[in-house]
This record gives structure tokens, C-alpha cells and sequence, in this order.
């Protein structure tokens, strides 16, 4: 992988890869899954114009913030990652990384913000048993012991917190790419 590729690409070297590994019924679980929400259109997803409300977050470290002190006083863009244990999270705060400026990394312990933004989603009864077949217990690794999620979601807010740009992704395996951020904010 080099550091210019799209995530698409990433995302697509990794399907590539596995898809030389014997299939594994956990894996067609996951697959399935992602047909299903590649198919979806999502509803209650907030409206350009939406103010956030201030919401207590928690730093890298564990210590207390809140959205608006995070955000400043300038446009901000939120990302929502759901766990170092999403491959394709990774490969996108890599992509993020490399092409775009440094970011802060900030945990919404109970899924506030991705509530008021209905972005939350849940993995269907079949990725469920087949993450709980791989090792992985959302109740366990989720602060508010959930099995709740954000979809892949990037938001841009402007100093007043009203969200200006939205882009959602209900299939978790597709994310917003970095020049699309780039984009939205040179258009704002």
C-alpha cells in the first residue's frame, strides 16, 4: 500500500488478500451484512443546518472534555471511528493521517453525539454471533456497554457547532475519503 491510495483502494487490497484465505463462515457473516447495508438508504440522519448541543467526551488520556471545548472556536471535522478492532477504521485514520493535517482522537463514551446525529447503528444477529465467534464482545470494549455503533460518519461543524456537511455510510466497509473532506471544507 502506498501512502497516496484512496481508501477504496486500501479497503480493496484487504478484501483482495482475504479473499485468498479459505472462506470462513464468520467472514461470510460480515460480508452478508455489508451487502445489506450497502443496500440501505438511512433514515434520522441529522439535516445540514442541525446545531449540536455541547457533549462530555473523553481525551486519549481518559480526561474530560467536552465537544465545543475540543472544537474551538473555528470549523471542526468529526470523525466517527468505531474501535481499533474495525480494520477498515484503521485503514481510514491511516489514510487521514497521511493526507490530511493532525487531528485530536476523542472517545464519545455513550454515543451522544452519534445519537444526535443518527448515525447509530447495531450489527445484525449474525455479525453479532460472528464477532462473538472472533473474540470481540461489543458490551465489553463500548463505554456504555452497548452493542450500539456510529456508522462511518464525517462531519463538518462551523464555529456556531452547526453542521454544515455531512457524509454517512451505513456499509462500514466504505468510508469518506480524505479529498472529499478536503473538498467540502473548500466549498464552505
Amino acid at each position: 500500500m502506498t501512502s497516496a491510495s484512496t481508501i477504496a483502494e486500501r479497503v480493496a487490497q484487504m478484501h483482495a488478500t482475504m479473499a485468498a484465505d479459505p472462506p470462513a463462515e464468520p467472514m461470510g457473516a460480515f460480508a452478508r451484512e455489508q451487502a445489506e447495508l450497502a443496500a440501505s438508504a438511512p433514515a434520522g440522519i441529522a439535516p445540514v443546518g442541525t446545531v449540536l448541543p455541547d457533549a462530555e467526551l473523553l481525551d486519549v488520556h481518559g480526561a474530560a472534555t467536552t465537544l465545543y471545548t475540543a472544537a474551538g472556536s473555528g470549523t471542526s471535522v468529526l470523525v466517527f471511528y468505531r474501535g481499533a478492532w474495525c480494520p477498515y477504521c484503521n485503514i481510514a485514520l491511516s489514510a487521514y493521517q497521511t493526507q490530511l493535517l493532525a487531528f485530536t482522537g476523542l472517545s464519545d463514551p455513550g454515543n451522544t453525539i452519534a445519537g444526535r446525529l443518527g448515525i447509530l447503528t447495531r450489527p445484525s444477529p449474525e455479525a453479532r454471533a460472528a464477532q462473538l465467534h472472533l473474540g470481540l464482545d461489543l458490551t465489553g470494549v463500548n463505554a456504555d456497554g452497548t452493542v450500539t455503533l456510529p456508522m462511518p460518519a464525517t462531519v463538518i461543524l462551523d464555529a456556531g457547532r452547526t453542521v454544515r456537511w455531512i457524509d454517512v455510510h451505513p456499509d462500514y466497509s466504505t468510508r469518506t475519503e480524505p479529498r472529499q473532506t478536503i473538498d467540502a471544507l473548500d466549498r464552505l
